[in-house]
């Protein structure tokens, strides 16, 4: 065979497969209904891919419910309220229904609350209610390597959160007033989505975590079950026999691979995370 012929052969095959790759996720229409399934896991950095789906998925006709499949352990505080909102937009539009597997805590828990039907496992972790702020204090490492920094700065706190040396007092105040803000807006949601007096949600929001059943008891969720729970209550609501599940198809980005892990030790960040 001709070189050429080769070449265009490898192409043809590369096509078909990256398009069996897309479409892998996605299903055929169903005359009964379809049901999209926005999966949320790992620690959410980037509210991007998920915020899309919820929109796609919210805007195409031929969607009846969204079920968000949770398993992580929280994330980014404004990733986390992205999502959040893009979950909120979806009410009165479609059902949504939250079906919580492994862990779903923290920041994955803030974008579940939204959601017209939360469903936990008995074991699943949750809850972990609170906000965390961290980085890496390295002063006292670069003094035995001799190495030392030159900070020019507009104002007193410009470099406030450096890696290479300790916060003042006044910092510290400045940065633990901030964690305070998030974490009461993380409160007064909880309060408002779960139907619960502040008072209420402030004796288990200290961060701790829940079995499914725990959460459940105290109405941080609506009902126990797996993901088919889930779908079985989506078609219900919708009146579905056997509703279609429909996933929007996955991009592998390898820019995304390389930057994921230096993300975790870069500049602070507020995180809705459960450690």
């Amino acid at each position: 065979m001709q070189p050429k012929y080769i070449i265009i052969a490898a192409a043809v095959i590369a096509v078909v497969v990256i398009g069996i790759a897309i479409g892998a996720g996605m299903r055929l229409p169903s005359a009964g209904g379809n049901i999209g399934v926005v999966e949320i896991t790992d620690i959410i950095y980037t509210p991007k891919r998920v915020v899309k789906e919820l929109y796609d998925f919210g805007d195409d006709p031929s969607i009846r419910a969204i079920i968000l499949r949770i398993n992580s352990p929280g994330g980014v505080v404004a990733a986390s309220q992205e999502i959040y909102d893009a979950v909120k937009c979806q009410q009165g539009k479609k059902p949504v229904i939250a079906s919580m597997e492994s862990v779903a805590a923290s920041g994955a828990y803030y974008i579940a609350l939204p959601s017209d039907i939360i469903v936990a496992n008995p074991g699943t972790v949750t809850g972990s209610i609170g906000v965390i702020m961290e980085w890496p204090v390295l002063e006292k490492l670069l003094d035995k390597l001799g190495i030392e920094f030159e900070t020019i700065k507009s104002r007193e706190h410009k470099d406030i959160g450096s890696t290479h040396r300790r916060m003042t007092d006044k910092e510290r105040q400045l940065m633990q007033g901030m964690v305070t803000d998030v974490y009461e807006q993380f409160v007064e949601v909880t309060s408002e989505h779960r139907s619960m007096p502040l008072d209420s949600v402030l004796k288990y929001a200290d961060g701790r975590v829940f079995s499914g059943r725990q959460a459940k008891e105290i109405g941080l969720v609506d009902t126990l079950g797996s993901f088919e729970t889930a779908v079985e209550i989506a078609g219900d609501l919708l009146g579905i026999e056997k509703p279609n599940l429909v996933f929007a198809p996955k991009r592998l980005s390898f820019v995304d691979l390389l930057l994921k892990p230096l993300e975790r030790i870069s500049l602070p960040k507020l995180y809705f995370v459960w450690r």
